[in-house]
């Protein structure tokens, strides 16, 4: 007798805003979800998505997912919870609530959230639920905001030629970002161009990651020290007349300035702060002036530095002066962010928004909770919160400070989340949440240039419910200002948005799966002028102007004044010394996406256990060995974890991957007990791969 065959349904994977790739979902008879694949359909995904989101049916069917709303009965931290229903949760959270705002004030409530999923609708309701009660704000810096605010401190707009351009190109440089493991269709479109037009694949990084393996010239560089090597590149332009002159007169703003200004930064120069050779620079620099058709595909990784504004600019600024952006397959990539202009009023409550209620730093999460003035903004205390998306005990810096906030006994926490996280450990009440598959949304991709559709797949498991209801639940029982919004299902929400923002609607989006937005060629490559008034790229960023328009009340400002005015190596990184000797940087993992995935049993067995990676030559001098357990550490903690040699990385420097679970640890103590928290210029964001460590022998910690 034959096997049924599966259904195929169409979704958006919800969890890494650069990739957003389409997805056809196998649906089984039984209701379950078998193979999930890349659609061969959408232009972007190409067919192909990494292998955790493959194994997708590992965690939505996972047998320790949450299914039932918890009361906590032990300690916090404890596990000791007992099940409670739905409405006897959603009561004592708007009770409690209420209360607390009576005697604090709606300011002592901050609902908490991030990334976990990347939908328009069930992401970004949980401001709709601040700005009607008036709750405190929240400053996202986790992820973006040097790397935002640099590349456009040049371009003026956060956006860039067509990423489906890389397999046109005849070269393509990846700079910091490693996308075998965390954006894999880059992979497929760069290996397309080596296939079809023999294009030369250059990655800059500071260690020899999975996508250097694969690159024809990979440069391994200390962290933190990019912006020199871009100066170097763009030195060895001017001096072997590589630079586009024409190019530079009529698109940028100070192309005199700028030679003058690099010509002491030589490749003698940046060698020397980098840790590359001289003939590595100017054989680089060399193929960078001389292949017209060169694609730079900045990523996120090294702007998580104190300089990584500074260090984004640099990077982007080597197109303005080689002329790249002119031509098919060339120019500067960071992000597609600008091009989606997607209305989200409605989703948001823009109307009951007051911009004079504070906005808490959710970086600083631990200071905030533990009553520190500053991250505070002057305000009170933090008396509740309600966290959606994100496991803030895990991921966020300063673990030691979070958990000692965390387990205040007059901290009243909700957390509404898929798996008991080490945040819902520490909550008052956990409530479960819908994956992906199992309510409807709206993505887009920001390494791309598509709006895309994930409907509800298939039924949840009795319990579990999706954001939006349980902010819509809580804020009637809250008494939150009436808004349309809360009396609109997911896909009203998604039809409302996409007709305010010029689409045909949800209807449309449902027949076609995605809708594809990208400028024009002229538009794509700034050939029309760049996004600044004068229509100029930005050699010389007013790195006041472009951060603080939109900065929010409350939010930290770090110190633009002393920024470089050109591009510049800017040493305001976290130095090693005599004391903590290392450098460390906490790199992605190919299969957790920051604590997702990391409970499923694939995705572990693959990762193996959590290590530090360092050179055998640094690491004899501490007297360590390879696969020993090691205690790493700084002023604001330590964590125990083994030791690995690796060979491709530059002296003093050291790689942990993966932000593993807590517990993955035997003091149980994670990798972001080490990060700190500290905001960095010119706009805020936290420095997670920009950490000065010690490291011993456990017999000797």
């Amino acid at each position: 007798m034959n096997k049924p065959v599966p259904k195929t349904a169409f979704s958006a994977c919800p969890h890494d805003c650069p990739s957003t790739c389409a997805l056809d979902v196998e649906v089984l008879e039984t209701g379950k979800i078998g193979r999930v694949r890349g659609s061969s359909d959408n232009s972007y995904t190409a067919g192909v998505i990494c292998a955790k989101v493959a194994r997708y049916a590992e965690r939505i069917h996972h047998p320790d997912r949450l299914l039932k709303p918890l009361r906590r009965t032990g300690p916090k931290g404890s596990g000791q919870f007992e099940e409670i229903s739905w409405d006897t949760a959603l009561d004592e959270i708007g009770e409690r609530f209420l209360a607390i705002e009576a005697e604090f004030g709606a300011e002592s409530i901050w609902p908490y959230h991030y990334a976990g999923t990347m939908g328009q609708v069930q992401r970004d309701s949980i401001h709709r639920f601040r700005h009607a009660k008036g709750y405190s704000r929240q400053f996202d810096s986790f992820c973006t905001n040097m790397a935002w605010t640099g590349y456009v401190a040049g371009t003026g707009k956060l956006a860039g030629p067509d990423p489906r351009e890389m397999a046109v190109s005849d070269q393509i440089v990846i700079w910091g970002t490693n996308p075998v493991a965390t954006q894999i269709n880059v992979m497929t479109h760069a290996i397309s161009a080596r296939k079809g037009r023999g294009a030369k694949i250059i990655v800059v990084d500071v260690y020899k990651t999975e996508t250097m393996k694969q690159a024809d010239i990979g440069l391994v560089i200390r962290p933190g020290t990019d912006a020199a090597l871009a100066c170097a590149i763009m030195h060895v332009l001017f001096r072997d007349d590589l630079a586009d002159r024409e190019y530079l007169e009529k698109y940028t703003d100070c192309p005199a300035e700028l030679e003058a200004h690099l010509q002491t930064r030589t490749p003698e120069w940046a060698a020397e702060i980098t840790g590359l050779n001289v003939e590595a620079i100017e054989e680089v620099a060399r193929l960078i002036g001389t292949v017209k058709r060169t694609y730079f595909r900045l990523g996120y990784g090294f702007t998580r530095t104190r300089n990584g504004a500074v260090a984004m600019h640099a990077a982007a600024s080597i197109g303005a002066v080689s002329g790249c952006w002119q031509y098919e397959g060339g120019g500067v990539f960071h992000n597609n962010g600008a091009i989606f202009q997607l209305d989200k009023s409605m989703v948001e409550a823009h109307s009951l928004r007051d911009l004079s209620v504070r906005a808490l730093d959710q970086s600083l999460i631990g200071r905030i909770l533990t009553g520190d003035e500053a991250a505070l903004c002057g305000g009170g205390p933090v008396k509740a919160m309600l966290i959606q998306n994100t496991n803030p005990a895990s991921v966020a810096p300063e673990q030691d400070l979070i958990k000692k906030g965390f387990a205040r006994e007059d901290l009243f926490t909700v957390v509404h989340e898929q798996f008991m996280t080490e945040t819902a450990l520490m909550a008052d009440i956990v409530l479960p949440a819908t994956q992906f598959l199992e309510h409807d949304d709206l993505y887009r991709g920001g390494g791309h240039q598509h709006i895309m559709l994930g409907p509800k797949v298939i039924e949840a498991p009795e319990g579990p419910k999706e954001n939006l209801f349980v902010l819509n639940e809580i804020a009637r029982r809250v008494g939150a200002k009436d808004h349309p919004g809360f009396h609109m299902s997911a896909r009203e929400h998604i039809d409302w948005m996409l007709k305010a923002s010029g689409y045909a609607g949800f209807d449309d989006l449902m027949e076609k799966r995605w809708l594809d937005v990208q400028p024009g060629f002229e538009d794509a490559h700034f050939l029309k002028g760049f996004g600044h008034a004068d229509g100029k790229f930005h050699f010389r960023p007013d790195w006041g102007r472009s951060a603080a328009p939109n900065k929010p009340a409350g939010s930290p400002m770090g110190p633009w004044t002393v920024m470089p005015e050109l591009p510049d190596q800017w040493d305001s990184i976290e130095a090693a010394d005599e004391r903590t000797p290392f450098r460390l940087v906490t790199s992605p993992a190919r299969s957790f996406l920051n604590t997702t995935f990391n409970e499923t049993p694939g995705s572990l067995k693959k990762e193996g256990r959590p290590e530090v990676w360092l050179r055998a030559e640094d690491a004899a001098a501490y007297g360590i060995e390879d696969g020993a357990l090691v205690r790493m550490g700084n002023g604001r903690g330590a964590v125990t974890l083994h030791a690995r040699f690796y060979s491709d990385l530059t002296p003093g420097t050291v790689i942990s991957e993966g932000i593993w679970p807590n517990e993955a640890f035997p003091d149980g103590r994670g990798i972001n007990t080490l990060t700190s928290a500290d905001p960095v210029a010119p706009y805020g964001g936290a420095a997670f791969h920009d950490t000065a460590v010690w490291i011993r022998p456990v017999s000797n910690a």
